[in-house]
């Protein structure tokens, strides 16, 4: 289809080939500025211009946004006004789309008689949708919220901008990592520029904008800020701030808690207070107070008697005899139970003496005294001779998570409301599992090879026995989405982390549920138990890390700090380091044994989504948005590889047990297998 360019034609679809548009005659355009081809409308800008779907044929037909201005009333004062907001907006891209949480622009052009903005395409739904489409947030909900967009906000403050319509809108949750990005800077403006004061130049929503920038059209950070808490106040109570002041005009804001539905804590309530001030005198001036008053007190930590306060040294990978002699005996004893087999649990033996010999080396290790996680020197040439075998094309949304059987036979992956099991060998679907009523967001198969488990958006958690892909039984007992799942080495305990901000245990064998674990203060997004099924590390948008007891079902401590939400966590397979991604765009290495960060791998252009280790621990695979695969040397932090493919995020990594195929889920509605060179 061809789509019409003229922001009046009240019908502009058109059939490919096509010269004239069937409804209104105009010269139809294939491709603008020989590059950008228009797909649909998106929405209509007042009776300027519109703004349009399309693909980048540049980019490999990468989607993105049009914004069109279609001059009109030429001369007048409002047409002036728009040419010069369009412009503005321009600009302001160019400045702030460094941040990933703004839309990048990507052209700015005039053609046709008409402006052009072209800027980056976010995939996702604006908060208005999301709430129409669910009830009102709960209270950490609405903190998460204000705590991930008060930093965008100081990011554009400090640049001299105010963006002057912050309302849901304009407020972005992407599909797959649920980042919020802050979008339309059609009405920003530099801190110093002076508005006219004239009928019509004030700029904003009613009900989201305070009294002073639709007053008076002048507008500072703490008028972002007053956006803010209206949005927050109509996400918690579903009552329209527009249509509050369209009853009562500025008098709904002292009077905002009688629209609660349940109190609110002491911090949550002060800070909705203060951002909801009418006067400006009274409303906090800046993001970094609100953020202040937002998060916790921590009290002061002492380090343990006898550990030093100084900065911990990167980790060298000093000659440990003991330790090649401990990892000669598993390659092996290994290589001589898979070459002959034992019975029909010959993978079960394998772990067993995998667990035995890496226990040896954790001794020897500890006994060291140094009680430093070592890291291997020489990365093994598997993954660094791979490269892409097959592109698997079956779900027809988003690819949200992939797994991998223990005998490297079986792939599933989910991403709309079905499970699909392949044949990893050949690629071929075996099966369709069908049974949730929303996305299916994590699957997972026991190390038994005998269990898929999977997690959705319809707050149910369901049991799978893979050789028959029977139903076994669903497990109910989350408030919210369930976003992720470990499985325990013995196959007997499950865990699951939801946007509820829980983590719930469960006996994997009969569905009951064993202990619910409360710490998290917002939603639970990645899992991970260590090898030894000793502990659990649980990551969440509440930007931190934190450790459990499995067996005890207690929690032990948070791990480090974090700038960003977690969104992914990996043990490495001798359960002594653990990788963490976050929004930051940084992967960091904690030796568990001190608690302490190894090393921080080199800052990504992007958001990093999932980390996964190899088998042999010598190297770390990563999945970005910025739509690529990359693998690094543990030993020295540098990336060694980088696997090109994927149109869009990628959501999900997984690695065969025998470390020869690894498989990448993505936003693009793909999964890829990558094939180690023989």
């Amino acid at each position: 289809m061809i789509c019409c360019l003229n922001p009046d034609c009240p019908n502009p679809l058109n059939p490919d080939r096509k010269k004239l548009c069937q409804t209104c005659s105009t010269p139809l355009v294939p491709l603008l500025r020989n590059r950008f081809r228009v797909i649909r409308v998106l929405s209509d800008e007042g009776g300027f211009g519109r703004t349009y779907l399309s693909e980048d044929t540049d980019k490999l037909n990468e989607r993105c946004v049009i914004k069109q201005l279609a001059p009109k009333f030429q001369g007048t004062w409002s047409q002036k006004k728009a040419v010069e907001l369009f412009a503005e907006e321009a600009k302001r891209l160019q400045e702030l789309g460094e941040h990933p949480q703004i839309p990048t622009l990507l052209a700015y052009f005039e053609q046709d008689n008409c402006l052009y903005l072209v800027q980056q395409f976010v995939n996702g739904q604006n908060l208005l949708n999301e709430l129409q489409h669910r009830k009102p947030y709960r209270p950490g909900e609405i903190q998460a919220i204000l705590l991930h967009l008060l930093p965008v906000l100081k990011f554009i403050h400090d640049r001299g901008v105010i963006h002057r319509d912050i309302k849901p809108e304009n407020i972005i949750r992407r599909h797959g990592d649920g980042r919020l990005s802050l979008i339309d800077f059609g009405s920003s403006k530099q801190l110093t520029a002076r508005v006219q004061n004239k009928i019509g130049t004030s700029i904003g929503s009613h009900g989201y904008s305070p009294l002073e920038q639709i007053r008076d059209g002048k507008a500072y950070p703490a008028s972002d800020l007053f956006g803010l808490g209206a949005t927050c106040f109509h996400l918690l109570t579903g009552v329209s701030p527009f249509q509050l002041w369209m009853e009562y005009g500025y008098g709904w804001v002292t009077n905002w808690r009688q629209y609660l539905r349940t109190p609110l804590s002491t911090d949550l309530d002060y800070v909705l207070d203060r951002l909801l001030r009418k006067d400006i005198q009274q409303r906090y001036q800046s993001a970094d107070e609100v953020i202040k008053d937002l998060t916790p007190k921590q009290p002061l930590a002492l380090p343990p008697a006898g550990k030093s306060s100084g900065k911990i040294p990167v980790t060298q990978s000093p000659a440990l005899p003991v330790r090649y002699t401990v990892l000669k005996n598993l390659v092996l004893v290994s290589a001589l139970i898979l070459l002959f087999g034992i019975g029909d649990s010959w993978y079960q033996q394998y772990r067993r003496v995998q667990t035995v010999l890496f226990s040896r080396l954790s001794q020897h290790n500890s006994s060291s005294g140094t009680g430093e996680a070592v890291l291997d020197q020489s990365p093994s040439m598997t993954l660094k001779n791979i490269s892409l075998a097959k592109s698997l094309k079956g779900h027809e949304n988003l690819v949200l998570s992939v797994t991998i059987s223990p005998d490297s036979q079986i792939l599933a992956s989910s991403g709309d409301r079905t499970i699909k099991v392949w044949n990893l060998a050949t690629g071929q679907a075996i099966s369709i599992l069908k049974g949730h009523s929303q996305r299916v967001n994590v699957v997972a198969i026991s190390p038994d090879g005998r269990t898929l488990v999977s997690g959705s958006d319809d707050k149910t958690i369901k049991v799978w026995d893979l050789p028959t892909n029977r139903l076994v039984r669903t497990l109910r007992g989350h408030s919210d989405s369930i976003q992720a799942l470990a499985i325990s080495p013995d196959s007997g305990t499950l865990a699951s982390g939801s946007d509820d901000h829980t983590i719930k245990l469960w006996n994997l064998a009969t569905g009951q549920l064993r202990r619910t674990l409360r710490r998290h203060t917002s939603w639970v997004r990645s899992l991970a138990i260590s090898p030894d099924g000793a502990t659990l590390a649980s990551g969440s948008f509440d930007k931190t890390i934190k450790l459990w007891n499995l067996n005890k079902a207690v929690f032990i401590r948070t791990l480090g700090e974090d700038a960003e939400t977690v969104t992914s966590v990996a043990f490495n397979p001798n359960g002594k380091i653990l990788a963490s991604a976050s929004r930051d765009r940084t992967i960091k290495l904690w030796n568990l044994a001190t608690n302490q960060k190894i090393r921080t791998l080199a800052e990504n252009p992007e958001t990093v989504t999932f980390v996964v280790f190899s088998p042999d621990s010598t190297i770390l695979a990563s999945g970005s948005r910025d739509r690529t695969i990359k693998l690094w040397n543990l030993a020295t932090g540098e990336e060694i590889r980088k696997l090109v493919g994927h149109a869009d995020t990628v959501t999900s990594i997984a690695i065969s047990s025998d470390g020869k195929t690894l498989v990448s889920g993505s936003e693009d509605n793909t999964i890829k297998i990558w094939r180690v060179s023989q």
